[in-house]
C-alpha cells in the first residue's frame, strides 16, 4: 500500500483516491449519466432492504466457495468490465487481473481495456483455477468483432459478456465537460492492432461519446445473438437487463447468464437499480440460467443481500478503480480481502454458514 493510512473499508478508498487522479480520470470514472438519479438509486436500494438474521445455528466453519458457469470462485464476486484501467495505474488490468486471479475471484475485461486482452490472460494461466470473462460491445465493422472474438477464445477466455444496454453512449455530463480522450500513450488496446482506431479528440464534446456514436452499432436485435454464438463455443453472458421480459427473451436466443445491471448508472437516467430489477428476473428466469447482479455493491452486506434475493454471485465495478488508483495490484486485493471478510462477518451473524444457505427468507423489504 502507497497510502500511510490503511483504508478500512470501501468508502475510505474512494475518498483516497481523487489524491491519485487527474480530474478527467475521476470524474470518468465516478460519474453517471445526466443528473446521476440511477448512480444514487443503486446505493439506496440497498438500504430498503433489511436482513432477518436466524439465530443459534452453527457458523464455526464458514464456507464462502461458490461456482459461476460452472468454474470455482473462493467468494461468489467477479471484477466487471471496466474500461481504460490505465487511467488509475500504469498495470492497469494487468494489476487488476493478479489480484482477481489470487483471491480466487473472476475478472470480466473490457473490450476497451488499456492493456490487451492477450496480456491480461497470460496473467490467468499462471493459475490453476482463474475466471477471466472477455466482455464484448459490437462494432459497426463485424469483422472487427469477429477478430475479437477469436482472439478471446484463442487467450482462453471462459466466457463472452455482451453488454447490450450501450446502443448509444449515456450522456454523462463531467465527461463532456472535461472534453474526456486517453492522455497520450494509452490506447484501446484491443482494437488499435487490428483496426487504427482509437479515442478522438473532439471540440466541445466527450470523445469517448463521439467514438461509440461512430463505432459501435446501434442497429444489434437478439437476432445478432445466434450470430455472435456461431463464432466460438463459448457460453454467452448477457449483462444489461432490467426486465423479466428480455430476460427471458435472453434465455430463448442462448444466454447462459443474465447480468442484471444499469450500467453502473452511466447510461439511462432514471432507470430502474440493478438491485430493485433482481427479484422479477430470477423469477422470469426460473432457474434455467444463473443471474448476477452488478451496481452498487459496497459491503459484505450488500453481497448477501444480493444473493438472498437470487444472485449467483456479484459483480463490483468502482471500488476496484480506487483501489487500483491508491495501491496498484495490493489496493484492488485489500479491496477484495475487505470484501471477503465482510461477507464472513455477514454470514455469521446472519446464521448462514455456506452459500447454499442463504434464501429469501434472510431479507425483508422496507414498508416505507
Amino acid at each position: 500500500m502507497t497510502e500511510a493510512v490503511n483504508p478500512i473499508n470501501l468508502f475510505e478508498y474512494e475518498q483516497l483516491a481523487p489524491k491519485h487522479l487527474s480530474k478527467m480520470a475521476l470524474d470518468y470514472y465516478s460519474s453517471g449519466a445526466w443528473d446521476e438519479i440511477t448512480l444514487r438509486e443503486n446505493r439506496v436500494a440497498f438500504e430498503r432492504v433489511k436482513l432477518r438474521p436466524r439465530m443459534l445455528v452453527d457458523v464455526s466453519q464458514l464456507n464462502l466457495k461458490t461456482t459461476v458457469l460452472g468454474e470455482n470462485l473462493e467468494f461468489p464476486l467477479l471484477i466487471a468490465p471496466m474500461a481504460f484501467q490505465c487511467l488509475a495505474h500504469p498495470d492497469g488490468e494487468l494489476a487488476t487481473a493478479m489480484a482477481a486471479a489470487s483471491a480466487g475471484v473472476g475478472m470480466v475485461l473490457s473490450t476497451m481495456s488499456t492493456q490487451s486482452l492477450e496480456a491480461v490472460a497470460e496473467i490467468g494461466q499462471k493459475f490453476t483455477h482463474s475466471l477471466q470473462w472477455f466482455q464484448l460491445y459490437i462494432h459497426k465493422d463485424r469483422g472487427l468483432t469477429r477478430a475479437l472474438v477469436e482472439r478471446a477464445y484463442a487467450a482462453g477466455y471462459k466466457a463472452l459478456c455482451l453488454t447490450v444496454d450501450a446502443p448509444v453512449l449515456g450522456q454523462r455530463e463531467r465527461d463532456r465537460r472535461n472534453k474526456f480522450t486517453l492522455p497520450s500513450g494509452l490506447t484501446l488496446a484491443n482494437i488499435t492492432s487490428i483496426s487504427g482506431l482509437n479515442i478522438p479528440q473532439e471540440q466541445g464534446e466527450s470523445g469517448l461519446f463521439t467514438y461509440f456514436a461512430q463505432q459501435l452499432d446501434p442497429s444489434l436485435t437478439w437476432r445478432d445473438l445466434e450470430w455472435l454464438q456461431s463464432l466460438s463455443p463459448l457460453p454467452l453472458v448477457v449483462k444489461g437487463i432490467l426486465r423479466g421480459d428480455d430476460a427471458a427473451r435472453a434465455v430463448e436466443y442462448g444466454a447462459k447468464a443474465i447480468v442484471v445491471s444499469n450500467h453502473g448508472g452511466r447510461q439511462l437516467d432514471g432507470a430502474i437499480a440493478s438491485f430493485d430489477a433482481l427479484p422479477e428476473i430470477v423469477a422470469a428466469v426460473d432457474g434455467k440460467v444463473e443471474v448476477l447482479l452488478d451496481g452498487g455493491i459496497r459491503r459484505g452486506t450488500d453481497m448477501l443481500k444480493a444473493l438472498a434475493m437470487g444472485a449467483k454471485a456479484v459483480l463490483i465495478g468502482r471500488p476496484i478503480l480506487w483501489g487500483l488508483a491508491v495501491g496498484g495490484q495490493a489496493g484492488v486485493s485489500h479491496v477484495l480481502s475487505l470484501l471477503q471478510d465482510e461477507m464472513k462477518v455477514a454470514m455469521s451473524l446472519s446464521g448462514v454458514a455456506q452459500i447454499q444457505d442463504i434464501d429469501p427468507s434472510l431479507v425483508t423489504h422496507n414498508k416505507k
